[in-house]
């Protein structure tokens, strides 16, 4: 029975420590700013991100691209040549488009490997519910789990993943299109904090809004902890985009509080979903009930 390796995107924001550990590899998406492409890598320094953000709080707008053809080409025959067979978790299609050239892409290098399967998985999440499921189909890996076997299970995981992330501003998500639902409209006004979850269909959805950042801080504690099933047994994660370390250890204190976790983990929101979510956004993760919601119904 062949290796089967795990691959994500830029989008994931899992750190290179968590890359390393859990033995994934990733595509990397490009973020272009005043003409200039570069990869979109997890590797950066917490200075490259106060940097990245300080751009962004100046006014300006990074943009982004998917995957490039010649990216999925390069990592997919990269272990394709050491005979693996591969599985490849996805942003959601409802953010990016990877998933459908990672599609095609692996069709072209079925020919060329026959006997090799490469399975594309539109996760209908990002960020760290996009990182999440990379991690689960890691740790199934490592058991022995063909690839059809990873791809089931992950594929019926995605909408067991909770996402609760707040913003200080919906500019940034509002320029790239990224959130729905009419609670986008009213997120800036009087001091409200949109609450944004990736919703049933895999959107990013303003999902409800509160007054002031310490209450959206507490909400989106209060929501996870309505949702999470069995938080003794999993590790929650929490990403932000360059928030002040006081913020970041008030909310990981609050979570510790109100949910019995086996452990909290701290990450940075990656430049790909940083530059639509904007700075000093934060947010957590945790498996949980089924997401139902759908933006706009």
């Amino acid at each position: 029975m062949k290796k089967v390796k795990i691959i994500t995107d830029s989008c994931s924001d899992l750190s290179m420590e968590l890359l390393e550990k859990y033995d994934i590899d990733y595509a990397k998406m490009n973020t272009v700013f005043e003409g200039k492409t570069s990869k979109a890598l997890l590797s950066w320094t917490k200075e490259e991100v106060h940097d990245f953000y300080n751009i962004m709080r100046g006014g300006n707008r990074i943009t982004t691209t998917q995957v490039p053809v010649e990216e999925f080409m390069e990592i997919f025959t990269k272990y394709l040549k050491e005979d693996y067979d591969i599985v490849y978790i996805a942003c959601s299609s409802k953010q990016s488009g990877s998933v459908n050239t990672a599609n095609v892409v692996a069709k072209k290098l079925k020919s060329t490997y026959p006997d090799s399967k490469i399975i594309c998985i539109d996760s209908l999440n990002a960020s760290l519910g996009e990182g999440m499921l990379a991690i689960k189909a890691s740790d199934l890996a490592r058991l022995g789990l063909t690839a059809e076997e990873i791809a089931e299970v992950i594929t019926n995981s995605r909408k067991t993943v909770n996402e609760y992330c707040t913003v200080h501003s919906l500019d940034a998500l509002r320029r790239a299109g990224r959130v729905k639902g009419p609670a986008a409209f009213f997120g800036n006004l009087m001091g409200v904090k949109p609450i944004i979850i990736a919703d049933y269909n895999g959107e990013q959805a303003a999902f409800k809004k509160v007054k002031g950042r310490q209450n959206s801080f507490k909400e989106i504690v209060a929501l996870l902890k309505e949702s999470i099933v069995s938080p003794e047994e999993q590790t929650i994660y929490l990403a932000h985009a360059d928030c002040s370390e006081e913020e970041v250890s008030a909310l990981k204190e609050l979570i510790k509080k109100e949910i019995p976790a086996k452990d909290i983990c701290t990450l940075y929101i990656g430049p790909i979903i940083g530059a639509s979510i904007g700075p000093d956004a934060i947010g957590i993760w945790g498996y949980g009930k089924d997401v139902t919601y759908k933006a706009g119904e």
